[in-house]
């Protein structure tokens, strides 16, 4: 495989541990990290550039350019209207993440059935609904962040929907961001997602199943995302071709080059589409690298440049883990010196075999030789460490795999969830297959 330069454009580095695995390869990767909170993101392991004009300048048109998130969707369609080759979604990807609604109007004008939806300037708007309209309801925002700000009504009179808005509504002048009300439907999550080439599908239809509730047994607060479970299957499953595959005509309108994901809500009914991931999924991505054969420099410069790719991949499935620190999930809170966890480091009980560090994926990390080797350390307050992953024929092995790298991570009060996959085992994969999904 030839070599290439290829340039990351990010606000946060969420594709670090990608970064990583194309140096890995034997890519000359660069990066311009455009948020400063996160502009020390693997120091030491991957250069980094002042400015996307001067990473342009470096990558040229024979490279090439991966943006990691969602919001820079405008500068992927320009770069790609003067002959760069860009990977990661389009602005018209972005607008199906950052408007929940324009999202349900497309998924009803291709044939899905839409979940319902309605948009508020304010919280008190928010509110008034709920009084009149009472149910069980999911506060979400637009957008990939805030996820701390979302709730799951549990309540037929959605008191405690309508208590939880009155409270973070101290601090709603302070966000400017509009709430979101979706109708809660009962039943499991799951996702159907595949890459997408600006033309047609790349690859095989992967399924997952997130885990986004910060503590074991689904509890607490909702984040990120704690881990998922992730695997490979055709296009002939019923999930892709009722809820992914209808939308190809809207992603070829918008140029859409990436991975894009529906998370859906299905029971014995149907499925529901509750929202839109028009980019790399993470620790979606992580779990795709423990089952890529393909490399990655490879797959991703042929769906930037709108080729088909025959992607080769490991059988059975991927598990991955998210370990933190706090302040995690609340990381866009002020964190004071004495409890930021910017500078720690992290250890390993015993030394990871080569297998294990192709499956432990740093995030919010730098590397440093200091006395003694090389260490890596924290690099910002939010928390977010690393992810690990493992593989299987079996979800037991999938998950046997990754938590045994779990536990071999020592961070000062490091936590993760324990029970990733677990649900899937204990009753959910038979559900899926007794409803005709699976």
């Amino acid at each position: 495989m030839a070599t290439r330069r290829i340039l990351f454009i990010s606000y946060d580095f969420s594709g670090a541990s990608l970064a990583l695995r194309l140096r890995e390869e034997g890519h000359d990767v660069r990066a311009v990290v455009l948020d400063p909170v996160y502009g020390r993101a693997l120091d030491g392991a991957v250069p980094k550039v002042a400015s996307a004009e001067e990473g342009l300048a470096w990558v040229g048109r024979d490279g090439l350019v991966v943006f990691d998130n969602c919001g820079l969707g405008k500068l992927q369609d320009q770069l790609r209207s003067e002959g760069y080759t860009v990977v990661g979604g389009s602005a018209g990807g972005d607008r199906l993440e950052t408007d929940r609604e324009h999202a349900q109007r497309v998924f009803q004008r291709h044939g899905l059935t839409p979940t319902p939806t309605f948009t508020f300037q304010s919280v008190h708007e928010a509110i008034h609904f709920l009084m009149t309209r009472q149910g069980r309801w999911v506060v979400k925002r637009n957008g990939n962040s805030a996820h701390t700000a979302c709730y799951v009504g549990q309540l037929d009179d959605a008191r405690d929907t309508i208590d939880f808005l009155r409270h973070v509504s101290r601090n709603d002048h302070a966000h400017g961001t509009r709430y979101v009300l979706q109708q809660r439907i009962d039943g499991i999550e799951i996702g159907v997602a595949r890459y997408f080439n600006g033309t047609d599908w790349v690859g095989p239809v992967e399924l997952n199943v997130e885990h986004k509730d910060l503590f074991a047994g689904d509890m607490g607060p909702k984040t990120a995302e704690m881990g998922t479970l992730l695997w490979y299957t055709d296009e002939n499953t019923r999930l892709f071709r009722e809820m992914l595959a209808p939308l190809k005509p809207h992603l070829q309108a918008i140029g859409f080059r990436g991975d894009i994901d529906i998370n859906c809500m299905v029971n014995e009914d149907g499925a529901w589409p509750l929202e839109v991931t028009p980019r790399f999924g993470y620790p979606a991505l992580q779990a795709q690298m423990a089952l890529h054969q393909t490399p990655w420099g490879e797959f991703l410069g042929a769906v930037g440049r709108g080729k088909s790719i025959d992607l080769e991949w490991h059988s059975g499935y991927a598990l991955a883990v998210l370990i933190a620190v706090p302040p995690f999930p609340f990381c866009h809170h002020a964190c004071d010196l004495l409890h930021s966890p910017d500078g720690l480091a992290i250890h390993f009980r015993a030394q990871p075999s080569a297998e294990d560090r192709l499956n432990i994926h740093l995030e919010g990390t730098a590397v440093a030789r200091e006395e003694g080797g090389q260490t890596i350390r924290l690099t910002d307050h939010t928390g977010y460490a690393l992810h690990v992953t493992g593989h299987g024929q079996t979800v037991h092995d999938a998950r046997r795999a990754a938590y045994y790298r779990a536990d071999n991570v020592v961070i000062p009060r490091m936590y993760y969830r324990k029970d990733i996959g677990e649900s899937f085992i204990n009753g959910g994969h038979a559900r899926l297959i007794r409803w005709g999904w699976l």
